[in-house]
């Protein structure tokens, strides 16, 4: 069965770290660009970071850029998403995202706007005021 699992929230003090994990299982994250999204109590989904299947293309929204980085590693089928400097407003539900569009130049999948295949359940993330 297609599958994305996150793993790695939890409670965390202002200014702490945390590094999420995105687990795919039944299909092999080589080929697909992984985006991670959050929303938090009553506040729409956020598109906060992405990587291109191969390359290693990236994108931050301002709100986490130089503080959070995405990266990938395909022999275990996993991306990350490392988050420093963590604020009150980071508090959120973590989401991570497959998608398949098709560079056909670069030969690799790259981060779209709005369109991923497979969702994950997500995973809370907490930092406390």
């Amino acid at each position: 069965q297609v599958q994305l699992v996150e793993s790695g929230g939890g409670l965390v003090q202002p200014g702490g770290s945390l590094r999420l994990s995105c687990a795919a299982s039944g299909f092999t994250l080589d080929y697909y660009a992984i985006g991670w999204f959050r929303q938090a109590p009553g506040k729409e989904r956020e598109d906060i970071s992405c990587i291109s299947s191969s390359d290693g293309s990236t994108y931050y929204a301002d709100s986490v850029k130089g503080r959070f980085t995405i990266s990938r590693d395909n022999a275990k089928n996993t991306v990350y998403l490392q988050m420093n400097s963590l604020k009150p407003e980071d508090t959120a539900v973590y989401y991570c995202a497959a998608a398949s569009v098709w560079d056909i130049t670069t030969i690799q999948a790259m981060c779209p706007d709005g369109e991923y295949d497979y969702w994950g359940q997500g995973t809370q993330v907490t930092v406390s005021s």
